[in-house]
């Protein structure tokens, strides 16, 4: 294959020279030496650049940045580009294509603040340190939480993705368990029970070496789990995170079904902090983005999600569980208010709410 890429685009305001697929495929891209760019995670880069861009806002020392699996490099690339204050990015990659292709892509962006290594990632983690780490692998990111946890400046962030979503969503419990020591669940809840089992996997890391967890952003879709986390220092911060870290019984789950008796250990303290959304929310609005639409709407719900309790129920589910036809959202949000529970959105599904009224009063509200 001919080693110069042949196509340039643009992603915020950062033009880059890219390979292309010649079908474009939905979530994370396949196993391939070839640093292909993949169009469908533009909403994942720029929501690193929000992050970031809030960290380095409410940060007065230099800021350390990696991109510690790079492929493309244009998570990397555009960070070094678009952000703005004191800070460097570093960013990392084995594959030779990798590192010429953003080689590249730093000389057409005339780029100073950057830096590029081709090491094994763990190696590189355990010699260097950072306030803010992306981790974004072809499957898994657990291989390299511990190295992450200590490379971390305290206060830093830890950035990752998860693309295994078959083990985190319970259709290969083995494989989830070999790989975060947690059982999953595969029903309503899925998909936030997958989040919260790599969150748990994150908090038992970082307490081995008396830090804890404040995750800040975190959310997922049908093909990758995406955290933000702020990693603190301290027993009692450790203590603190590992209190909201435990084994459930699955009947605790709304809409249960099936054998499994329980579930995790997985995290159950919050997956957002509303303060910080609310202020990346302001710094959305004076970056151009291409994705902004789509991050207004997500921030919306997570922001409206963030004081929710756990796991959540779906009307099409709910209405095969009842022999219902569903009434409309609005109907059950306004009966669940009216009776004094608290109802909200989840990000996780449009048919789907969290609540903490208990299933007879969603029933009664239902029929």
């Amino acid at each position: 294959m001919n080693n110069t890429p042949s196509d340039l685009i643009k992603e915020g305001t950062t033009e880059l020279f890219v390979f292309k697929k010649k079908r474009s495929a939905k979530g994370p891209s396949s196993r391939d030496r070839t640093p292909f760019y993949n169009p469908s995670m533009e909403l994942n880069r720029d929501v690193s650049i929000l992050i970031n861009q809030w960290f380095l806002d409410t940060n007065e020392n230099h800021v350390h940045i990696l991109d510690g699996l790079a492929a493309s490099g244009v998570r990397g690339v555009r960070l070094a580009h678009e952000l703005t204050g004191d800070f460097d990015v570093t960013i990392n990659d084995w594959n030779d294509q990798s590192v010429s292709l953003i080689q590249q892509n730093i000389q057409k962006n005339l780029l100073q603040n950057i830096s590029i290594f081709q090491r094994d990632l763990n190696c590189l983690l355990s010699e260097r340190r950072f306030h803010s780490i992306d981790i974004d692998p072809f499957g898994s990111p657990v291989y390299f939480f511990d190295a992450a946890a200590r490379s971390l400046y305290n206060h830093g962030i830890i950035a990752c993705t998860a693309t295994d979503t078959a083990a985190l969503c319970g259709v290969f419990p083995n494989v989830c368990y070999r790989r975060y020591a947690a059982w999953p669940l595969h029903g309503v809840s899925m998909h936030e029970i997958g989040l919260r089992i790599l969150l748990g996997c994150l908090c038992r890391d970082a307490a081995k070496y008396d830090r804890g967890i404040e995750p800040l952003l975190c959310y997922t879709t049908d093909h990758y789990v995406r955290l933000y986390v702020q990693i603190n220092n301290g027993k009692s911060a450790a203590n603190k995170s590992m209190s909201q870290y435990m084994r459930i019984p699955a009947q605790d789950i709304p809409l249960f079904k099936g054998n499994t008796a329980q579930v995790g250990p997985l995290w159950l303290g919050p997956l957002e902090k509303k303060t910080v959304l609310q202020e990346i929310r302001t710094i959305l609005s004076t970056k151009e983005l291409n994705t902004k639409q789509q991050l207004w709407k997500l921030f919306f719900v997570l922001e409206e999600e963030a004081d929710a309790p756990p796991f959540f129920y779906t009307t099409s589910d709910l209405s095969s569980l009842l022999k219902v036809s569903p009434p409309p959202m609005e109907s059950i949000f306004e009966r669940l208010k009216n009776k004094g529970y608290v109802v909200t959105h989840t990000h996780c599904t449009p048919i789907g709410f969290k609540t903490d009224a208990p299933l007879d009063v969603i029933t009664e509200v239902f029929k």
